[in-house]
């Protein structure tokens, strides 16, 4: 590894590697970290992958909800995947650094796929708001074509959009100390280190966020207040209670990556917070994977029929 630049010269000599210092103000927890965070991205792993065999296997969950459900639980593997491998490399060899390209490249990931998250629960919010709302319409509206349009679009377009971002990104020089206080590339702590003036980029970060990540959001809001006022007009306990089964699983899950999101992006990058910040990115990033297919699954009738199948024909085969 390039040595950190003395700092009388700061300005003139960059480096090509980052030290992600991740938990490592925890050495003695590193061995029990290493095996905590294995198990999770195992049961993650299974858990979500057994999810889109069960959607693609049993044709009873080939509905729009669950085409989006499948969807889901292929980018929560996806997301899992872009910090949980190279934080167990070096949980288990003590290796913190990564270059600077890795880091660029890590970074892109894990914006894109959650810039994707983003509009994917926008779009599974949508369609409970469909289902919820207008019943009648649902099939007409809700069809095969537009299903895999709102997906398509949710992909190439945080794909295409944090690829503007990444390639300005590519362009900067860092120099200086060059530790990440985090345990993955994310932008603000990455940015802090470059030598570069950084203001327009932070400017093209506010926008882009403003423009992809904040519609999202409010659609998703939105398409929630609207399905808990036709609920509550609905006569009948049995029926409301019906009607919230069928977007409740959608409704936790959005609560949990959202109100994680907001308290790492939106509060104040302070060192008495980072701490803070550190635990609510293991939330979103680790830990929602992990839940969400145990949460679409316990607490969904066709799911649990459908796993159920599948356990039977597997030990009877």
């Amino acid at each position: 590894m390039k040595p950190t630049a003395k700092k009388g010269q700061q300005n003139q000599t960059s480096f090509t590697e980052f030290i992600l210092l991740g938990f490592g103000d925890l050495p003695q927890l590193q061995p029990f970290l290493f095996f905590l965070f294995l198990m999770i991205y195992m049961v993650t792993l299974a858990g979500n992958l057994l999810l889109i065999v069960l959607v693609v296997a049993d044709q009873r969950l080939h509905t729009p909800m669950y085409f989006f459900l499948g969807n889901l639980s292929w980018l929560e593997t996806c997301y899992s995947s872009t910090m949980l491998p190279r934080l167990l490399a070096s949980l288990l060899t003590g290796e913190k650094t990564i270059s600077v390209t890795g880091c660029i490249t890590q970074l892109y990931f894990f914006g894109s796929l959650a810039g994707v998250e983003c509009w994917l629960l926008s779009v599974m919010s949508y369609d409970r708001y469909l289902a919820i709302c207008k019943p009648l319409h649902y099939m007409a509206l809700m069809n095969g074509r537009l299903c895999l349009q709102m997906v398509v679009v949710s992909w190439l377009g945080a794909l295409v959009s944090v690829a503007f971002l990444i390639s300005l990104m590519s362009t900067l020089r860092f120099c200086g100390p060059n530790e990440i206080d985090h345990f993955f590339c994310d932008f603000s702590p990455v940015l802090t280190l470059s030598c570069n003036d950084t203001h327009w980029l932070k400017v093209a970060a506010v926008v882009h966020s403003s423009v992809f990540t904040f519609p999202p959001f409010l659609l998703t809001l939105a398409s929630y207040v609207c399905i808990i006022a036709t609920i509550l007009r609905i006569p009948s306990t049995s029926g409301r209670q019906k009607a919230f089964s069928t977007c409740s699983s959608h409704l936790i899950v959005v609560t949990l990556f959202y109100g994680t999101l907001i308290v790492v992006y939106l509060l104040s990058d302070s060192d008495a917070l980072r701490d803070l910040h550190k635990v609510c990115s293991v939330f979103y990033g680790v830990l929602t994977p992990l839940v969400n297919p145990l949460i679409y699954s316990l607490r969904n009738k066709e799911v649990k029929e459908a796993l159920r199948k599948a356990l039977l024909r597997f030990f009877t085969f």
